[in-house]
């Protein structure tokens, strides 16, 4: 795999750019190695500005293009009309051409959603409180509001994070969570979560086809070497990104 991994259920759309980052291809070092993309981690700013660039040119687009937000594991979700960086927001939408949104994970979920009627994108940051929150729930809801986006016409991606097998909670976070999205380990003692499924069902809840919602086969645990996981590494990691957004 490259630094860059394409979800395939965008690939009829050549307008639109949609991907999310490997941590392979960049020029940090160890415990970052190596394309760490995270502004708020302790690699050195020169580091991520670098790993950025590569990641932004395989794109195609330029950084200036790129909007985001520092992520508060919430469930605010903020309505973008260019690139730049806002604080409090765990989803970002627009309908602008040339204005890519997204979100930054290492165990999280991130969400992808293109309205092919309307051509508006959503990017979202799904840990188990946001997941818990209905942020993907919620950020449909502010498409279907703001640039009258139906469930029909979306095509959406559930990224790479933690796997079920991996993401083991505590009881209080587990009863947050219907039966359907979690399981009881008894040799273990442990619940554990599937952010994926719990995820997907919010974009099936909301109207979209089965057939046209694309779940990662890929775990940031299970294909470390590929994928930063702040859990597995214990927080000292990188960062992937997970962009989208529509080429004028």
């Amino acid at each position: 795999m490259s630094s860059v991994n394409i979800p395939s259920i965008f690939s009829p759309f050549n307008h639109l750019i949609a991907a999310e980052s490997t941590r392979l291809g960049g020029v940090s070092s160890p415990p970052f190695s190596s394309l760490n993309l995270g502004i708020n981690t302790q690699d050195s700013f020169e580091n991520v500005q670098a790993n950025r660039a590569i990641f932004f040119q395989q794109l195609g687009i330029e950084e200036t293009q790129f909007a985001s937000s520092f992520q508060v594991h919430g469930a605010e979700v903020q309505i973008v009309e260019k690139g730049g960086r806002a604080e409090g927001y765990d989803a970002l939408v627009t309908n602008q051409p040339n204005v890519f949104v997204g979100v930054t994970v290492a165990d999280c979920t991130p969400i992808l959603i293109f309205d092919s009627k309307q051509l508006a994108v959503g990017a979202i940051h799904a840990g188990w409180r946001g997941t818990v929150a209905e942020i993907v729930r919620k950020t449909l809801t502010t498409m279907a509001e703001t640039y009258g986006t139906q469930a029909k016409d979306c095509f959406a991606y559930v990224g790479t994070c933690i796997d079920e097998c991996s993401f083991e909670v505590g009881e209080e976070v587990a009863d947050q969570f219907e039966a359907e999205f979690k399981r009881f380990d008894t040799g273990l003692n442990k619940y554990f979560v599937d952010l994926k499924r719990a995820n997907a069902a919010q974009l099936v809840a909301f109207g979209i086809p089965k057939n046209q919602i694309e779940i990662s086969s890929f775990s940031t645990i299970t294909h470390n070497e590929t994928f930063f996981s702040y859990r597995l590494e214990k927080g000292q990691t990188g960062r992937m990104l997970a962009v989208i957004g529509r080429k004028e």
